[in-house]
C-alpha cells in the first residue's frame, strides 16, 4: 500500500496509528512491532509506552502488546462498533437456519470474548452470553482466530492446545473449523473467519450444541451456512468501511 495515500501530514499521529493496526492481529512483542510498522526500533518503544500510559495499548502476562481496554471503552461510547451492528441478523438467520446457538467471538489476548450471540430458543442447547471469556486453546472459534496467525504466535498458540498444528492447516485449507468436545464434554461447534477490510482475520462466526444434534461431524452439516454467514459479515465490513473513506 501507497505510504502516502495513509499519511495525515501530522507524523506521530500515523506512526502511533501504525503500531496499533499491528496490534489488530494479537499479542504482539516488540520485535514484531518493529517488523510490522518498519519504524525505528527506539520510535516503536516511546510510541508504544505512551499509547500504554492512555490504555490504548496495554501488556499480557507474557509481556507482549496488546490493544489496550480503553479502545474497547472508546468504541463502545462511539456506537461504532461495525461488526457488532452487523451480527444481530446475520446471527439469528443463522440459528433459524442450523437451529443452533450462534456466536461471534473475537480475541483478546490469551481469550476469546463472544460479542454476539443468538440463542436457541428451546430445547438443550449451548448457551455463551455475550461477554464470556473462553480459552484460545481449545474449541473451533479458537482455530479459526489462530490458524492464519503467523509463525511465531502459531507456536505460542498451540501450547498446550487442544488442537494440532495439522488440524490448523486443514482450518486454512478448507475456510472453516470443527470441533468436538473440545472446550466442553459433548458439545460440538463449526466456526468460519470474518475478515476486516485490510483482510486481516478480526472474528470468528460460530454455532454450537450438543453432539448429538450435530454428529460427530458436524461440518458436514453446517459448514457452507456458517461459512456464508462469515463472508455476509465480511462483506457488511467492507461495504462500511468504503463507505467511511
Amino acid at each position: 500500500m501507497d505510504k502516502t495515500q495513509d499519511s495525515s501530514g501530522v507524523g506521530v499521529i500515523d506512526k502511533a496509528a501504525q503500531v496499533l493496526d499491528a496490534l489488530e492481529a494479537g499479542p504482539t512483542t516488540l520485535a514484531q512491532l518493529v517488523a510490522a510498522t518498519g519504524l525505528a526500533r527506539p520510535t516503536v518503544h516511546r510510541l508504544a509506552q505512551a499509547l500504554a500510559h492512555h490504555r490504548l495499548v496495554s501488556r499480557d502476562i507474557h509481556g507482549r502488546f496488546v490493544l489496550g481496554g480503553r479502545l474497547v471503552e472508546l468504541a463502545s461510547a462511539a456506537g461504532e462498533d461495525r461488526l457488532i451492528a452487523a451480527a444481530g441478523p446475520v446471527l439469528i438467520a443463522l440459528r433459524d437456519a442450523t437451529g443452533e446457538s450462534a456466536q461471534i467471538f473475537r480475541r483478546q489476548g490469551d481469550w476469546r470474548v463472544c460479542v454476539a450471540s443468538a440463542e436457541r430458543p428451546i430445547g438443550l442447547r449451548d448457551t455463551i452470553p455475550v461477554g464470556t471469556k473462553l480459552s484460545m486453546k481449545a474449541g473451533s472459534a479458537a482455530q479459526v482466530l489462530l490458524a492464519w496467525e503467523d509463525h511465531e504466535r502459531l507456536f505460542d498458540g498451540l501450547q498446550n492446545a487442544r488442537f494440532t498444528p495439522t488440524v490448523l492447516a486443514g482450518v486454512r485449507r478448507r475456510g472453516w473449523a470443527q470441533s468436538l468436545g473440545e472446550r466442553e464434554m459433548g458439545v460440538a461447534s463449526v466456526s468460519a473467519p470474518v475478515r476486516g477490510p485490510s483482510g486481516r482475520i478480526i472474528a470468528a462466526v460460530s454455532i454450537s450444541g450438543p453432539i448429538e444434534r450435530l454428529t460427530r461431524q458436524p461440518g458436514r452439516l453446517h459448514a457452507e451456512v456458517v461459512s456464508n454467514a462469515a463472508r455476509a459479515l465480511t462483506e457488511a465490513l467492507r461495504k462500511s468501511g468504503d463507505s467511511g473513506e
